[in-house]
């Protein structure tokens, strides 16, 4: 695939742009727990920080040890994805993992600037509240999406049997 790794880049560096342009004016504009209604009763904006991964996991105070263990995480995760899509010659692949690259990308800039990621996105319908998300997350999920999809439309190669394969290694 050629351009493979502009493609990537430009990808990448588009989220994280977005990312980071989007959480400086969330931060800016909304007060801190601030909500800005944008469909009541469904979606609004509003300005929180998650000291945890996903979810607010590992959210509880655990200092210094907590952002160095997500910058190591997510800098040995850049660096893999980083060889996948050296390795990948399919473009959704690169696409996904680019996606992925650019948001862990934005919420690494939060962990480093902050110890916690900015998020301000929040669905919700009645007393169902998604947890408050950022363009980062929403690129993993895509990125993550993607693979799933790249994943079901792979065909078997030609000339395996994956039924009788491993039952008679004869």
């Amino acid at each position: 695939m050629k351009n493979k790794y502009v493609l990537a880049g430009a990808i990448a560096a588009t989220i994280l742009v977005l990312d980071l342009v989007t959480k400086y004016l969330a931060a800016k504009y909304i007060p801190y727990r601030g909500i800005v209604p944008v469909i009541p009763g469904f979606f609004d904006l509003t300005y929180v920080r998650n000291p945890g991964a996903a979810f607010g996991i590992l959210g509880g105070d655990h200092g210094v040890w907590r952002r160095v263990f997500f910058v190591t995480v997510t800098l040995v995760a850049l660096g893999i994805i980083v060889g996948l899509i050296r390795s990948s010659k399919e473009r959704l692949l690169v696409i996904a993992f680019a996606c992925i690259a650019g948001g862990a990308t934005g919420n690494l800039v939060d962990r480093i600037r902050y110890g916690e990621v900015v998020d301000f996105i929040d669905w919700y319908f009645r007393t169902f509240h998604w947890p408050a998300f950022n363009i980062a997350d929403s690129a993993i999920s895509i990125g993550v999406g993607l693979l799933v999809v790249d994943l079901f439309l792979k065909k078997p190669k030609q000339g395996t049997n994956s039924k009788s394969e491993y039952r008679n290694p004869k």
